[in-house]
């Protein structure tokens, strides 16, 4: 049997960076090769960043795409690395976008991978099954391709595929079973949710044992915008042995030794027409087979193992993704800082905690902005936590700006409540205009989804690092933290009684967030049925709750729409985030009725 060892580059580009992209497939090629990798992999749109979404349809960004991937090979080559063969994706165009009038439904922009070898691209495969659900669009951007690629390295067969190809059954993992091939290279763009990971090593088990063939599983690490990708790459053997699997939400270069069969003796070199399927069997596609090298000389040193990393617990996974949500959402669009409220509640607390965890302590501005209606505990609370974790702690009192409005407008009830908010949130934008901070708001998904939120006052901000945070997991993600602390022997950087007493906006006398809500344990799970699940009314009454509160929470849920929409983005870490997944009308007469 030949041997291969390859190296999965689980890598962290920037969308739009294409000369920054074209640098790190430099650098990891380059370690790859010290580490006597004879194929090194990296993900899905490594050269232009994904999702590049609307960029898709300027001629000068594809242009650059495919200049800069000409470009590559011949750099690689200079670098002394052109013998190793280096899978990338990258956007290319055979045509116009379909949104023009001389389009073709044959052409157009193209999800693409690439095979840099020798200073040349030697071989080319465009995305197969193009994803049109939840957060993905790519129905809207490109072409499908029809065909196949099957590179041969090292005399071993390996067929070439892109991120939702996996998901897909039949297609090119059914095709790459007619090739004969010994491995199948499948690169991703694959974006975290929580236990999706549970989820991947299952399917990537089912697609192995589709193709007969071991499965190379390579992921983008880091955000873009609402986008968390957690990595988690890995490889599966055809009986769906796991034989190595890189951790989440870090870089890595993982390289493995692989023993995989010959490539078939009687393979042509070249395509091979799709062969013809009776009606309603799986769709076949034409395989183009291109040959790079019939053997390798084995590597010098000791057999390479990637080694196997454990899974981390739930909350520790959602934490990991919201830190490196936040933390490239900041650097990659050039904030220095970020700034928040305050308040000693369990909302910022938490989004305290993330931002130093993230950024460190000398990028986090906490500010304590007392009303007369803020209690001292919440004060001390605030003032515990900024000096458990080290961040920049403020206090702006905002009772006499509250009063220099209301001295010179009448105002009552919820009106004054909200103009607290409001000030608030002048002060925040202040200090973010003066001293260049990123703005990030504290409010959770519970909250988003019911509208308990002051629009332009605690809702105000650029990021919100629990968009998509339910609050009851909020609480556990706190407690979560600081057992975290313990147990590595530091302080545990949340006040307990942040975490243990009443949740409150403080914006009138004895407030409490029961006087308006339903118990947080109570609202949740009617919103993960409503909201992620798309449960109607009956469905969630069958399911036990109360037919009155269902109806209040589903009104409140649906008058809010206009709020969510003017929400600043945040991490998804949920199957259905708000903006991303879940769209609807503002303007909308349709109610769940009794």
């Amino acid at each position: 049997m030949p041997s291969l060892r390859i190296a999965l580059a689980q890598v962290n580009p920037i969308v739009g960076d294409i000369a920054g992209n074209a640098a790190v497939v430099r650098d990891r090629s380059r370690a790859a090769a010290e580490a006597g990798a004879q194929l090194v992999v990296f993900p899905e749109m490594m050269l232009t960043g994904y999702p590049v979404e609307d960029l898709v349809f300027r001629d000068s960004f594809v242009a650059a795409s495919r200049a800069t991937l000409d470009q590559l090979a011949v750099d690689l080559a200079a670098d002394d690395l052109g013998r190793m063969p280096v899978v990338l994706g990258y956007l290319d165009a055979d045509g116009p976008a379909s949104a023009n009038a001389e389009a073709t439904p044959s052409r157009g922009p193209r999800n693409a991978l690439a095979v840099l070898h020798e200073g040349r691209v030697v071989a080319r495969y465009f995305k197969h099954h193009l994803p049109n659900y939840g957060v993905f669009d790519e129905d809207r951007y490109f072409v499908p391709g029809d065909a196949l690629t099957v590179v041969r390295i090292g005399g071993v067969d390996v067929a070439l595929t892109i991120c939702e190809d996996l998901w897909q059954a039949g297609g090119p993992f059914q095709v790459a079973r007619r090739a004969g091939v010994g491995l199948v290279v499948n690169i991703n763009g694959s974006p975290y949710e929580l236990n999706k990971d549970d989820v991947r090593l299952p399917l990537i088990r089912r697609r192995a044992a589709e193709a007969d063939a071991t499965v190379a599983y390579v992921n983008t690490v880091g955000a873009q915008d609402e986008l968390v990708f957690d990595g988690d790459s890995m490889i599966v053997a055809p009986d769906g042995t796991l034989l190595t699997r890189a951790p989440q939400f870090v870089e890595q270069l993982l390289v493995h030794d692989l023993a995989l069969p010959a490539a078939r003796a009687d393979a042509p070199i070249g395509t091979e027409p799709a062969q013809p399927v009776p009606a309603g069997a799986p769709e076949d596609m034409a395989i183009t087979r291109v040959r790079i090298s019939d053997e390798l000389p084995a590597p010098a040193d000791p057999p390479a193992v990637g080694g196997i990393t454990e899974p981390v617990v739930d909350e520790g996974e959602v934490w990991q993704a919201l830190e490196l949500g936040l933390r490239d959402y900041v650097d990659k669009n050039g904030f220095r800082s970020v700034v928040l409220g305050l308040s000693g509640g369990i909302d910022s607390s938490v989004v305290a905690v993330i931002a130093v965890d993230a950024l460190g302590p000398e990028r986090v501005v906490g500010v304590s902005m007392p009303s007369q209606h803020s209690s001292e505990h919440s004060r001390d609370d605030a003032a515990d936590l900024a000096k458990r974790t080290g961040l920049d702690y403020r206090i702006e009192p905002i009772q006499p700006m509250v009063d220099g409005f209301l001295a010179n407008m009448s105002l009552s009830g919820m009106a004054v409540e909200n103009l607290q908010a409001r000030v608030r949130g002048v002060v925040l934008m202040a200090l973010s205009n003066q001293e260049g901070h990123l703005v990030l708001t504290t409010g959770n998904k519970s909250e988003l989804a019911v509208g308990y939120s002051t629009l332009y006052g605690d809702s105000v901000g650029g990021f919100n690092p629990l968009k998509d945070v339910w609050k009851s997991l909020v609480w556990k993600l706190a407690s979560w933290r600081n057992a975290e602390a313990i147990r590595r022997g530091e302080t545990p950087p949340i006040p307990e009684n942040s975490i243990r007493k009443p949740p409150s906006a403080e914006l009138s006398p004895g407030q409490l967030d029961s006087d308006t809500l339903p118990d947080y344990s109570v609202l949740d799970a009617i919103l993960v049925g409503y909201v992620d699940g798309d449960q109607g009314r009956d469905d969630l009454v069958a399911a036990g709750h109360d037919p009155e509160v269902v109806d209040r929470v589903l009104r409140m849920v649906d008058v809010a729409e206009y709020k969510r929409r003017q929400s600043a983005p945040g991490p998804k870490i949920s199957i259905k985030a708000f903006g991303r997944d879940r769209r609807l009308p503002i303007t909308n007469r349709w109610r769940e009725r009794a």
